[in-house]
């Protein structure tokens, strides 16, 4: 079978090690009999994968003893309702910072709970840039942002220091770089991307954060009920936990973060390198803020999208469509796709500049 080189938004690419690996741990996992769908979540063998998960993620992340790792349902969307229902005090205040359709969400959901002030909102340019020079109030219970944009192609390449935690989506860039984690109180981020597949959401929650809400909080829509239950309350989603053990596996054996980091930087750089000398393309954001996990541009009339999108889709380039929001193209350039994938990209970027006849 012909390689596909898959630039899909999400779900994304995974490695193929990992598929691989989970392909036999559906069959029989760890030499059980049983497959990884069937075995007791109390099993001994189901218990240790999920702790070896745990200290994985704290391993690769540098996460320190004061912050708890849980793995939850319901997508990263789920937690546009739950962040706000266990940490924005009754009569308090949380600050947002609206940069793309899932941080819009975010701030919608958060309203059903308390204040919600918006200290910075990039709309009116369609999302293309992240606000600068904005003010983080200081009497907020926290300052929730999302660090990456799938739709638009912004990234946040620098974390303001604040006088609040921070509450960070990170579901289309966690593990692609670096993270200073004490400036955080929460991180969530959706399977769907970097981890695995969709089906299962982390959070690393500092443990100073709970329990101050001044609220009666449902049983499973409670942090500490999660914490206390090791993320296994109620029979958690092991195939997604399992997939994303055996992705992170893969990175963890090809050098962590600072390396695919490095390989990430490379991909973005040879990308957008060709978006700005073809004269038949152009990018949608501004140049400091352009993501390296999505790379966003357009053709410079319908007709060049509509041809060369046919040419890519000929060539086996899959999802490079772009989002309706914006239109155009959409490369999303994640941890498990390989330079190759970018480099053969650019050439084919490369030939339909020389054949076309506008």
């Amino acid at each position: 079978m012909s390689q596909i080189h898959n630039f899909s938004a999400g779900p994304s690419i995974l490695p193929k090690e990992a598929i691989e690996a989970s392909i036999e741990g559906l069959r029989n996992f760890k030499n059980t009999g049983l497959s990884v769908v069937e075995i007791s979540h109390r099993s001994k063998q189901w218990e240790e994968t999920m702790e070896e998960m745990r200290q994985l993620i704290k391993s690769l992340l540098h996460i320190p003893n004061n912050y708890d790792v849980i793995f939850l349902g319901g997508g990263a969307s789920h937690q546009f309702t739950m962040i706000p229902q266990n940490l924005l005090p009754v009569n308090g205040k949380a600050a947002y910072l609206k940069t793309g359709t899932w941080a819009a969400n975010a701030t919608k959901e958060a309203k059903f709970w308390g204040n919600v002030q918006i200290v910075g909102d990039s709309e009116d340019k369609n999302y293309n840039y992240i606000p600068k020079g904005y003010e983080i109030p200081s009497d907020a219970a926290y300052f929730h942002i999302t660090t990456n944009n799938t739709i638009f192609g912004t990234e946040m390449h620098h974390i303001p220091d604040s006088p609040i935690p921070i509450v960070a989506d990170m579901s289309s860039d966690i593990f692609s770089c670096p993270i200073d984690i004490e400036k955080y109180g929460l991180i969530y981020a959706g399977a769907q991307k970097n981890m695995g597949p969709a089906g299962v959401t982390v959070l690393i929650i500092r443990n100073d954060m709970l329990g101050k809400a001044g609220r009666e909080i449902p049983t499973m829509m409670d942090y500490r009920t999660h914490i206390k239950g090791e993320s296994m309350y109620n029979t958690p989603p092991v195939y997604p936990i399992y997939l994303s053990y055996l992705t992170l596996k893969w990175l963890e054996g090809i050098g962590g973060v600072p390396a695919i980091q490095k390989i990430n930087q490379e991909k973005g750089h040879v990308l957008y390198s060709e978006i700005d000398r073809n004269p038949l393309f152009y990018g949608t954001t501004e140049v400091e803020d352009r993501s390296l996990m999505n790379v966003v541009f357009r053709g410079i009339d319908e007709k060049i999208e509509t041809e060369f999108l046919k040419l890519a889709e000929s060539r086996l380039i899959s999802g490079l469509k772009g989002h309706r929001s914006v239109g155009g193209f959409r490369a999303s350039t994640y941890n498990a796709l390989p330079l190759e994938s970018v480099k053969f990209l650019v050439e084919t970027m490369q030939e339909f500049e020389k054949s076309y006849q506008g």
